[in-house]
C-alpha cells in the first residue's frame, strides 16, 4: 500500500485499519508504507512519491492497492519511468485520481491495470454480481469473468466511517438501471481505456494519453472508453468532453460508458444532455448510469481487457477477456 497522491488524515486511520485487517483476514499480507498515513493535499512531494511507488513495484508485491485518489497524481506522471514498473508486471487497482497514473502505464507499455477498489474501499460488501478486485487479480492469463449491472446505488452522502452501512442491502438503497442515449439494446466490443474524466482529461495531448496510439499498436478490434465524472458541473463536462474529441479520444471506440455523478447540472445543461450534446453525433453506442465512479458500487475494469457490454430490455451485463 503506497499513495501516490494523498495520504489518509489521522480521523480516518481506523477504518484504515479496519480496511487492512479485512485484507490480512483474506489471507494477503500487506505492508503499508509511511506515505498512506500522511496528511495534507498530497501523501509527500512528487519525487518521494514517484520513489516509493517504483519501489513497491520492484519489491515483492503482486499488487499495488493506494487507499484511495487525491488530486495531484499529475504530479509524478512525468519523470516516473514505466518502463520499469511494467517490467516484472505487478497489479496496479484504484480509481478516481489513480487513474491519472492507471492510464499511462497501460497506454504506455501495454500492462494492464485495475481500474475498481482502493484500500478505504475493502470493508464494503459488492453486489452479488460484482467481482472483487482481488478476484480479479488471480484470474490466469487468458481467463473472463461477467458482471451484471447493479440493481441499487448508494444515493446518501457519506458519513463517517464507524457509522458507515457496509453491507449491500444498507449501503445500496436506490433503484439503478444502465440506459442508453440512443438506441434501447446495445451491443459493444473492444478494449477498455478510461478513467476519471476530471483528471484523464488533463493527459489528453500527451504521450500518456494517446488512445489512438493504444489503439493501433494493441487495440485491432477498436476501443470501449469508459468516463466517470466526481463533481464538475455540466458545462465544465461538456468542454471536457469535447477537448477528448479533440485529442482523437473517440477516432477507434466502438462505444462509450458513462458511470453514475452526483455531479451538479446547471441552470440550462444536464449531466446527461453535457453527454450528448458532446457525444451525441459520434455515431455509437453511448451507455448512461454505469457501474463506475463516485456514486458506489463500482465494478473493476481492466484497462487492457477485450470486453464485450450488452444491455438488451433493461438488463445489462459486461464480460472481461484477460487476453494480450
Amino acid at each position: 500500500m503506497t499513495a501516490p497522491s494523498m495520504g489518509v488524515p489521522g480521523s480516518l486511520h481506523a477504518r484504515l485499519d479496519h480496511a487492512v485487517s479485512d485484507l490480512r483476514a483474506a489471507g494477503f499480507e500487506v505492508r503499508v508504507e509511511e506515505s498512506v498515513r500522511q496528511e495534507g493535499l498530497a501523501s509527500g512531494p512528487p519525487s518521494t512519491r514517484r520513489t516509493e511507488l517504483a519501489a513497491a513495484f520492484a519489491g515483492p508485491a503482486r499488487a499495488v492497492l493506494p487507499p484511495w485518489g487525491g488530486k495531484l497524481a499529475i504530479e509524478i506522471v512525468k519523470g516516473t519511468d514505466w518502463k520499469a514498473l511494467a517490467e516484472d508486471p505487478t497489479w496496479f487497482v484504484g480509481w478516481s485520481d489513480i487513474s491519472t497514473l492507471l492510464l499511462p502505464l497501460t497506454i504506455t507499455t501495454g500492462v494492464a491495470t485495475i481500474h475498481g477498489g482502493s484500500l478505504m474501499d475493502e470493508p464494503w460488501e459488492l453486489p452479488a454480481g460484482f467481482h472483487r478486485w482481488t478476484e480479479v487479480a488471480a484470474l490466469p492469463e487468458g481467463a473472463s469473468f461477467t458482471q451484471t449491472a447493479a440493481p441499487y446505488r448508494r444515493s446518501r452522502p457519506w458519513s463517517d466511517w464507524d457509522e458507515e452501512p457496509l453491507g449491500r442491502a444498507e449501503a445500496y438503497e436506490e433503484p439503478t438501471a444502465w440506459t442508453s442515449l440512443h438506441a434501447e439494446d446495445v451491443e459493444l466490443r473492444g478494449r477498455l481505456l478510461g478513467g476519471c474524466l476530471e483528471t484523464v482529461s488533463l493527459l489528453a495531448g500527451s504521450s500518456f494519453g494517446d488512445l489512438s496510439g493504444f489503439a493501433r499498436r494493441h487495440a485491432p478490434e477498436g476501443l470501449i472508453v469508459y468516463l466517470e465524472v466526481v463533481d464538475s458541473d455540466a458545462v465544465s463536462v461538456l468542454r471536457m468532453l469535447w477537448a477528448l474529441r479533440l485529442a482523437g479520444w473517440f477516432d477507434h471506440a466502438n462505444g462509450i460508458l458513462i458511470g453514475r455523478t452526483t455531479a451538479p447540472d446547471t441552470a440550462e445543461l444536464t449531466q446527461s444532455e453535457a453527454v450528448e450534446r458532446a457525444l451525441g453525433d459520434l455515431d455509437i453506442p453511448v451507455i448512461l448510469d454505469f457501474d463506475t465512479g463516485h456514486q458506489p458500487p463500482q465494478m473493476p475494469l481492466v484497462n487492457g481487457a477485450l470486453a464485450e457490454v450488452e444491455l438488451v430490455d433493461g438488463h445489462g451485463w459486461i464480460t472481461q477477456h484477460l487476453i494480450p
